[in-house]
C-alpha cells in the first residue's frame, strides 16, 4: 500500500522530531511506501523485516529511485554521505510507522473508532463506517489492513477532512492490539465477541480475551468501550474498566441495548431496538443473519455516540455494503450461492450454516453447504470441527461437501449426529478444486441454495469458479 498526498505532510526535520532522531536535511515528504519498488522523489521509505524479505536489503535502491528518506533500523553499508544523512535509524521500524501515523492522526483529531473481535469485526467496522458517513465524512481501514503495520498505514492514508476514523484491529498474538490502540488512542472501542480464531497461538479463549481486551489501553477515561453481553467473558468486565461501558445484546436483559422482533426477509433483516428506556422500531439491514443484527446494533450505539439522531443511523444501516467475500448472496444459474471466502472461524463458519439453513426452510429448498479447512485452531481442530459438522446435521442441511484435510472432521461431526453418508462427499486436497466444483454440480438443481465458507488460505472462491464455467457450459448446450 503506497500513499500519496497532494502536498507535503512532513519534512524530513519534523519527522526526526517526532522519532526522536538526528537529522541535518530537510527534504518534503510527499508519499508513504513500504514496497521499495514505489519509492519516487518525496517518498518516505519504511524498511520493514517481513517473512520472505528483508526491507532493509532494498534502501539503497529506494534512495536511488528519489526517495527523500528512509526509516530503518539499521545504517546500510555502501551508502554516500549524502543518502545516509536521509536514513533516520530508529529501534523498530513498524513502532516508528506508528508514530508518524500517531503523529498525523493528532494533526487531523478525527472522532475515532476502533473494532476489534473474534468474528465480525470487518462486518461491523463496515457497519460503523455506513451510519457515520449518512452525517460526516468517514474514513476507513481498507481491505485487510488491520494489522500493526497496516492500520498505521490506513491511518496515514486518511484526508486532511475527516471527521471520523474507523479502525479495524486484528492479531495473531498478545501485545498487537495494545501497539495498535496506543497509535489510534480511539474515542470508542468496541469488542464484537470472543472466539476461537488464533487459539493456536494463544492457548485459550481467556487469552484471546485478553488480548481483545488491549483495545481499551488507548481508550481515554471519557471514552466509550462497546462490548457484547452476551458474551460471559465480555460481561464479566462490567465494573472493571476505567472507561464508560456499553453493552449491546440480542439476549441478555442487563444490556444497555438489546435488538428483538427479528425479522428476515428477502435480502433484508429488520428488528427493534431497546435503547435504554426507549424502544427504535423497524430498524432495517439490507442482509441476513442473526450475527448481522449484532453488527448493526454495534453501529446503533456508535451513531448515538457520534451524536446522530435515529433517522441518520437508520439511513446509514441501509447503505452498508458488505466487502470482498463477505456473505455475498446472489443467484448464478437458478442456484442461490452464498459466497463467504474470506475467512472462516468455528462461530463465523456456524453462523453462516444458519443462514444457509434459513434461507432454504424460507424457500423451500435443498440446501448445500460446502465447508473448507478453519485454519490456526492448533489442537483444538478436530473438536472444533465436528462442532460445526453436529449443525450442519442438526440443521437438516441437504448435502455436506467438505474440502480440505482438517474440514475431513467436519463430514465425522455430521456423521456422528445421523446426517446420512450418502448426502456427504470429501476431498482433502484443496489443490484438486475441479472434484469438488463437479460434485457439487452434479448435486445442485435450479432454485437450490449452496453456502461456501472456508479460512482464507484454502481460497473455496476457486471452487465457485470451476462451478460457474460447468453451469455456462451447460447452458450453451
Amino acid at each position: 500500500m503506497g500513499i500519496k498526498y497532494k502536498k507535503a505532510v512532513f519534512d524530513t526535520m519534523e519527522l526526526a522530531r517526532i522519532l526522536g532522531v538526528s537529522c541535518s536535511v530537510a527534504y518534503d515528504i510527499t508519499s508513504i511506501v513500504t514496497d521499495s519498488r514505489e519509492s519516487e522523489s518525496g517518498a518516505l521509505f519504511v524498511a520493514i523485516k517481513g517473512e520472505r524479505f528483508d526491507g532493509h536489503d532494498f534502501i539503497s535502491q529506494a534512495l536511488s529511485r528519489g526517495a527523500a528518506a528512509v526509516l530503518a533500523e539499521r545504517m546500510p553499508e555502501g551508502l554516500d554521505e549524502e543518502q545516509a544523512a536521509r536514513v533516520l535509524v530508529t529501534e523498530s521500524s513498524v513502532e516508528a510507522l506508528g508514530k508518524v501515523a500517531g503523529a498525523y492522526k493528532a494533526r487531523i483529531h478525527p472522532r475515532t473508532v476502533a473494532v476489534t473481535g473474534s468474528v465480525g469485526k470487518t462486518t461491523t467496522k463496515e457497519f460503523v463506517y455506513a451510519v457515520a458517513g449518512a452525517k460526516y465524512l468517514a474514513h476507513k481501514t481498507v481491505g485487510n489492513f488491520n494489522n500493526e503495520i497496516g492500520m498505521p498505514l490506513s491511518v496515514l492514508d486518511m484526508p486532511e477532512t475527516t471527521q471520523v476514523c474507523v479502525l479495524e484491529m486484528g492479531m495473531s498474538g498478545l501485545g498487537e492490539i495494545s501497539r495498535m490502540t496506543r497509535v489510534a488512542k480511539p474515542d470508542i472501542a468496541l469488542i464484537t465477541n470472543i472466539g476461537n480464531s488464533h487459539i493456536e497461538n494463544l492457548g485459550s479463549r481467556e487469552n484471546i480475551c485478553r488480548a481483545k481486551l488491549e483495545i481499551t489501553e488507548g481508550v481515554p477515561e471519557d471514552g466509550y468501550v462497546i462490548l457484547n453481553a452476551d458474551e460471559p467473558m465480555l460481561f464479566a468486565q462490567k465494573g472493571k474498566l476505567k472507561q464508560k461501558l456499553i453493552f449491546v445484546s440480542l439476549q441478555n436483559p442487563q444490556a444497555d441495548y438489546r435488538a428483538l422482533n427479528i425479522r428476515e426477509y428477502e435480502g433484508s433483516t429488520e428488528f427493534d431496538l431497546v435503547a435504554g428506556r426507549r424502544v427504535v422500531t423497524n430498524v432495517r439491514i439490507p442482509c441476513i443473519g442473526r450475527h448481522n443484527v449484532y453488527d448493526a446494533t454495534y453501529a446503533f450505539v456508535v451513531g448515538i455516540l457520534l451524536g446522530m439522531d435515529d433517522d441518520e443511523i437508520k439511513r446509514g444501516l441501509m447503505s452498508f455494503r458488505n466487502t470482498g467475500m463477505r456473505q455475498n448472496i446472489y443467484e448464478y444459474g437458478g442456484i442461490t450461492i452464498i459466497e463467504d471466502c474470506y475467512n472462516a472461524g468455528p462461530e463465523s463458519m456456524k453462523a453462516a450454516v444458519e443462514v444457509l439453513a434459513r434461507l432454504a426452510d424460507k424457500n423451500h429448498c435443498r440446501s448445500v453447504a460446502v465447508l473448507g479447512d478453519m485454519r490456526e485452531l492448533g489442537e483444538y481442530s478436530k473438536q472444533l470441527h465436528m462442532e460445526v459438522g453436529t449443525l450442519v446435521a442438526s440443521r437438516h442441511i441437504s448435502n455436506l461437501v467438505t474440502f480440505g484435510r482438517e474440514a475431513e472432521n467436519i463430514a465425522l461431526g455430521a456423521i456422528n449426529h445421523a446426517l446420512k453418508p450418502e448426502n456427504i462427499s470429501i476431498n482433502t486436497n484443496i489443490e484438486n478444486v475441479q472434484a469438488t466444483a463437479r460434485t457439487v454440480y452434479e448435486l445442485v438443481s435450479r432454485g437450490d441454495a449452496v453456502l461456501f465458507k472456508a479460512s482464507r488460505a484454502v481460497r473455496l472462491e476457486r471452487v465457485i469458479e470451476e462451478l460457474k464455467q460447468l453451469i455456462d457450459a451447460d447452458m450453451d448446450k
